[in-house]
């Protein structure tokens, strides 16, 4: 798979980051992602950096990965010096983590808290395809320290979940969120995807009723995106199936805000709904608040102190990097002041906790009483948070503020 990444600046091999941007680290959130670039099939609209068993060479396979990511969270305590840094948040993504074995996730994870330290009460999730852990494997994993699982559900619509690529049977759903509770997980949430064309708005109705009988605490619902060089893409030019429809697309957020809400799940972030304050995804919230975070495994991007970098793509390439003791990062970039008050207007304005008015500049603070006035935004004292409609004109409303 070509490399899509960006050129970025040179990393050392020994990942040394600037002396700046060590400056108060552990004094801020800080995170790790661990990504786990395995699954089984590949979806046609997934353009995330993952591989089948037939496109990995030797010393990439899943039986060595753990090894491999556990290396790199020892560069991370050599590179962090001896900082006290608890790690408040961890996240397994994919891929499909799960089809590393439940000793193998806790085998990272004990490395993370061995070399780094988990802070008390930490959050630390795992996704999972339905379709990839039985009862025993969630209840191994709650004994490994997970607390927080998030399934992908996509859509409760078999003809839905065929065209997305999706293998698992819907009615495995339900059952793998109760095998999850019965586990003591304290979070269980709901991936979904709207959009997929052939999916009617009854189609999503259906799914989002179907999520919400399950009983999560939390719910992630995106809108399909027809991402360059994927299969689905391909179909779509081909002319096999229509690109979404923006409207089809307002109309299915619209439906699940307003289903979440009247089940007791409320917005925090556009694609976001949570039962109350302490069923929030924190580690997104990480992200979304410019927290500091340390991104494991092959494409995986980190950030701290105003540095952000990221690792080669290939399983391969990262594993042979660490095993030479040189840092898998292929390239980094510093961000300037400018830079990230950019990154968080684009950011924050997405967050029902508001935007800080004060972040914008004269120009996007002059814009504020028109997007008031068309009820686009909301001032609640000194921030700004999008209305519905706001969030569904969530992109206009970034042009106006940073003009």
């Amino acid at each position: 798979m070509p490399s899509t990444l960006p050129a970025g600046e040179p990393v050392p091999d020994d990942g040394a980051l600037p002396s700046a941007a060590l400056t108060g680290v552990g004094e801020r959130p800080f995170g790790v992602y661990v990504h786990v670039p395995f699954c089984r099939v590949r979806c046609g609209y997934c353009d995330f950096n993952t591989y089948t068993a037939d496109e990995l060479g030797p010393g990439a396979g899943r039986s060595s990965y753990a090894g491999t990511a556990v290396a790199e969270v020892r560069l991370a305590r050599s590179v962090l010096g001896d900082r006290d840094v608890p790690v408040s948040t961890v996240f397994v993504g994919g891929g499909t983590p799960t089809l590393l074995a439940p000793d193998e996730l806790g085998r990272i994870l004990a490395a993370i808290d061995d070399e780094l330290g988990l802070a008390p009460g930490a959050e630390v999730t795992t996704e999972a395809n339905p379709d990839s852990v039985d009862a025993a494997d969630l209840a191994r994993l709650r004994e490994a320290g997970f607390t927080r699982v998030s399934f992908g559900m996509q859509s409760a619509v078999p003809h839905v979940l065929a065209t997305l690529d999706r293998t698992h049977d819907p009615l495995r759903v339900p059952q793998v969120t109760a095998w999850a509770r019965d586990a003591g997980f304290e979070h269980v949430s709901l991936d979904l995807i709207y959009g997929t064309p052939g999916e009617t708005l009854a189609d999503w109705e259906t799914t989002v009723e179907a999520a919400l009988s399950c009983g999560p605490d939390h719910i992630s619902a995106y809108s399909l995106i027809v991402e360059d060089g994927t299969a689905l893409a391909r179909r779509v030019t081909r002319g096999e199936l229509p690109m979404p429809d923006e409207d089809d697309l307002a109309d299915k957020y619209l439906l699940v805000d307003e289903r979440l809400a009247q089940a007791g799940l409320r917005w925090y972030e556009v694609s976001n709904w949570a039962r109350d304050d302490a069923d929030r995804c924190r580690h997104n919230l990480l992200y979304w608040t410019g927290g500091d975070w340390w991104g494991i495994g092959p494409g995986a991007h980190s950030h701290v102190g105003g540095v952000r970098w990221w690792n080669v793509k290939h399983p391969a390439a990262y594993a042979d990097r660490l095993a030479a003791g040189r840092s898998p990062a292929h390239a980094r970039e510093v961000l300037d002041a400018e830079s990230r008050r950019v990154e968080r207007v684009l950011l924050e304005l997405r967050l029902r906790d508001g935007l800080p008015v004060e972040v914008l500049d004269e120009a996007g603070r002059a814009a504020v009483p028109d997007l008031v006035e068309r009820g686009l935004l909301v001032e609640e004292g000194t921030l700004l948070v999008p209305t519905r409609t706001g969030r569904l004109l969530a992109d206009a409303l970034v042009r106006d503020l940073l003009p």
